[in-house]
């Protein structure tokens, strides 16, 4: 999968993948992203990753025109994505969940029905966005796409498990949202006390393991359980 590049501004650039976000298309990007970021340090200022481009901020336009110069022979084999899988409780109950039964009567399910269909996939992590430490995660079965509300809420409480378009996330932190929520996780998704903020990685996956209300509330431990690296 090779990425063709626009120049969007003299120091603002993207490398775009014209394929659907997949396992495939993540490891090129992640293959990518590495090379740019140990050859081009020195003349590059910030890389941002979305689900299907990298966008690349230069400190000259000059830089921007080497990069590309040297981009038109680079092939890059895929990177190897991680095995890890990070074990996240999540409580889908209505107290927790304020779009739970809306969902469930528009999707023509039992509750019990959409806590399977969107506990059973693993959601690989593809970046973080939005927020510090909001998972953008692939996976989402389309029988749960739903389109984001037309009017967001001001405060989305932290560890919201929410559904917006085709894809799941979790809110690490108070914010406006305007996924529909779904349920809540007790974890901590972000920490800026910590020498690593954030404990997972882009291309590590996510497992949702229901629990009740009152295994929510007795909650003790901040971080998930790694089921395997």
């Amino acid at each position: 999968m090779i990425p063709h590049y626009q120049i969007l501004s003299p120091t603002l650039g993207e490398l775009v993948w014209d394929q659907q976000p997949s396992d495939e298309l993540l490891g090129f990007q992640l293959a990518y992203l590495t090379y740019i970021q140990y050859n081009f340090s020195d003349t590059l200022k910030d890389a941002r990753q979305g689900f299907t481009r990298i966008s690349l901020v230069w400190k000259n336009f000059k830089n921007q025109q080497e990069f590309l110069a040297q981009l038109k022979d680079l092939k890059l084999p895929p990177m190897e994505l991680s095995n890890a899988i990070w074990q996240v409780p999540v409580c889908y109950d209505p107290e927790y969940g304020q779009d739970l039964n809306s969902l469930v009567e528009s999707k023509n399910l039992s509750l019990t029905e959409l806590i399977q269909v969107h506990s059973e996939p693993l959601y690989r992590i593809h970046f973080f966005g939005f927020l510090p430490g909001f998972f953008y995660l692939n996976g989402l079965p389309p029988l749960l796409y739903t389109p984001r509300k037309s009017v967001p809420l001001l405060a989305v409480p932290p560890g919201s498990v929410a559904i917006g378009g085709s894809q799941t996330g979790i809110y690490p932190m108070q914010s406006p949202g305007g996924w529909h929520i779904i349920g809540r996780s007790p974890l901590t998704f972000f920490d800026s006390k910590e020498p690593v903020p954030v404990w997972a990685k882009p291309g590590e996956q996510v497992e949702f393991v229901p629990i009740s209300a009152a295994q929510f509330q007795n909650w003790k431990e901040p971080y998930p359980k790694l089921l395997r690296k």
